[in-house]
């Protein structure tokens, strides 16, 4: 059985857990007042700007108005929750280097495909969400079945945040794990139902700069204990001499060559290109902040310039996990397999963060978790208020409303899918690890949605039956082949081309399937059925839309430019840890 150590070289006076569970360490009174500052003023940003959510433009969209910058940092923060900094920390220490993919292969090419090539659609139709696009795009039933599938996602996810803050309350401070919920999680419903997404990114901007000042602590105080990367590097072979952990490309030629179990088709196409470009590009919980810019450059611009953070977050994301494979004295093992004694790879972060981090610092650290957990949660809760308003409650139960009803509506529903939320937290413990349950999600309902957005973008003849029953056959089968290798573990050479693969390479090829059946499927449906006229399809889809012209503009602030930058340093740093 694998125990609980002293660290080796950790500061003086720490404690891990012990046998029942108790804190790593204790917070001192510095830290207490770091973590109440905060507090305060998140809640003070939401009763503030309560004052300017009057309409439903102000709550949902936050009134149109934000800057390529301000959209940028939220668009980039609301991914950046304690999903993130818990669970690819935890992938990391599992994966290895590998699970950088997902903040390169795995998002930069997505982010500018959506900045270039699928904003102008989303803007220019004016629509509050991706369900809205797909009703003006294909009609009433496949923007129910989006708005249905969505909600149903966000709450599932917000359950993920929570769980992840909870982890760490219980890990670091030995708080009961259910008033860590309960505290954290209202808090967020009370600002977010106070000034709607004007709230969410003011609080989600802040959230950014707090989560890399406190984050930044562990890898910059784990590299030099380490002896730099090249040191990184060779403790981790020394540790664990049977798998590479610390090359992205070179162990991808075989399913048993890497530690992930994945051949490089499952990570270019299932990752690279479905679930990274469904999730940047469809997911609402994101482009919703995007769609909240002042005007259409100011909206292409926005995942730009999130691109390059995008890049850089893998130094305060990944490394933790990487340093945990190379100084911890202990061996972590999967959720589900927890024993006395006992710390599975999620709680990788709290355990260099309770390594590093004294009095001061430590409240700095656990403020940086709180915020990320804040942020994911706030983007969730927003994203689904306003799917539910304007996509399910306005179109299906009442129509003809007036417009501080849907505000109100939209605030009460925040309220609601907070606690629907809650519910969902105790689900993420069935998964090894947290983010192989997020990746389960996405192919589900992310991978078949971006086959349906990407069809009705790019190709004219795509039909309203197509659509809905593209999206249908997609979700269905991707849910379907979970269920069946659940069912029967030897099915998993079926969907993943190998008996060997692991979980998070199933969830790859499951993704890459079931937007293959839902592309096949539409286009089958919409050859036989009757198109919607062209003078529809105006500012919906490329070839019956003019784009506005950028001609204008001098090469250095247009768009374009900057994200063919992006993609170059994206290749550099593919090459530099080849």
């Amino acid at each position: 059985m694998v125990t609980s150590l002293p660290f080796a070289s950790g500061p003086p006076g720490l404690l891990l857990a012990t046998e029942a569970g108790g804190e790593i360490i204790s917070l001192r009174p510095v830290d207490m007042a770091i973590i109440a500052i905060y507090f305060v003023m998140v809640l003070g940003i939401g009763f503030y700007l309560k004052r300017y959510t009057k309409s439903g433009e102000d709550f949902f969209l936050a009134g149109r108005e934000m800057t390529a910058w301000v959209a940028g940092l939220s668009f980039l923060s609301a991914n950046l929750g304690a999903l993130e900094l818990m669970g690819w920390a935890a992938a990391s220490y599992q994966y290895g280097i590998l699970a950088t993919h997902w903040y390169w292969v795995g998002a930069i090419p997505a982010m500018i495909f959506l900045g270039i090539v699928m904003m102008p659609f989303y803007y220019i139709s004016k629509t509050h969400s991706v369900p809205g696009y797909l009703q003006l795009r294909y009609g009433e039933s496949t923007r129910a079945l989006s708005a249905v599938s969505f909600a149903f996602m966000t709450v599932l996810m917000s359950g993920i945040n929570m769980y992840a803050m909870a982890l760490v309350m219980k890990v670091v401070l030995g708080w009961n794990i259910h008033f860590s919920i309960w505290v954290s999680s209202l808090t967020v419903a009370v600002y977010v139902a106070l000034g709607g997404l004007f709230s969410a990114i003011f609080n989600e901007v802040l959230q950014f700069f707090l989560i890399w000042l406190g984050a930044l602590l562990i890898p910059i105080l784990g590299l030099v204990e380490a002896g730099g990367w090249s040191g990184l590097v060779a403790r981790i072979h020394q540790n664990f001499p049977q798998g590479d952990y610390t090359h992205l490309w070179r162990t991808m030629g075989g399913f048993a060559d890497n530690p992930m179990g994945i051949h490089w088709t499952g990570l270019v196409l299932g990752l690279g290109f479905v679930i990274s470009f469904g999730y940047w590009t469809t997911d609402f919980l994101v482009v919703q902040r995007v769609i909240s810019a002042k005007d259409l450059r100011s909206a292409k611009l926005a995942p730009i310039i999130a691109s390059y953070f995008k890049m850089a977050v893998p130094f305060i994301v990944i490394l933790p996990g990487l340093l945990g494979l190379a100084l911890l004295p202990i061996t972590l093992v999967p959720e589900s397999a927890v024993g006395p004694g006992q710390h599975s790879y999620n709680e990788v972060l709290p355990l260099m963060l309770a390594r590093y981090c004294g009095p001061g610092l430590l409240g700095l650290g656990i403020t940086a978790l709180i915020a990320g957990f804040m942020s994911g949660m706030a983007g969730n809760v927003s994203a689904f208020a306003t799917v539910w308003t304007y996509d399910l409650y306005r179109p299906f139960v009442r129509k003809s409303a007036t417009d501080s009803h849907y505000v109100s509506m939209g605030r009460w529903c925040t309220i609601l899918g907070v606690l629907v939320s809650i519910g969902t937290a105790y689900l993420v413990m069935q998964f090894k690890s947290i983010m192989d349950y997020v990746q389960a999600l996405f192919s589900f309902f992310i991978a078949p949605l971006f086959g349906t957005v990407l069809l009705g973008m790019l190709w004219k003849r795509a039909t309203p039956a197509g659509g809905f029953w593209g999206l249908l056959a997609g979700t269905a089968s991707s849910v379907g082949m979970w269920a069946l290798v659940k069912a029967d573990p030897s099915k998993l050479a079926w969907i993943a081309l190998s008996p060997r693969a692991k979980d998070m390479a199933e969830n790859m090829y499951r993704a890459l399937w079931s937007w293959i059946i839902c592309v096949v499927v539409t286009v089958v449906v919409s050859l036989l059925t009757r198109p919607k006229p062209v003078e529809e399809l105006n500012g919906l889809v490329y070839g019956c839309t003019e784009l506005p012209s950028e001609g204008h503009l001098p090469l250095w602030k247009r768009p374009i430019f900057w994200g063919g930058v992006s993609a170059a340093a994206f290749v550099i740093l593919q090459i530099v840890f080849w």
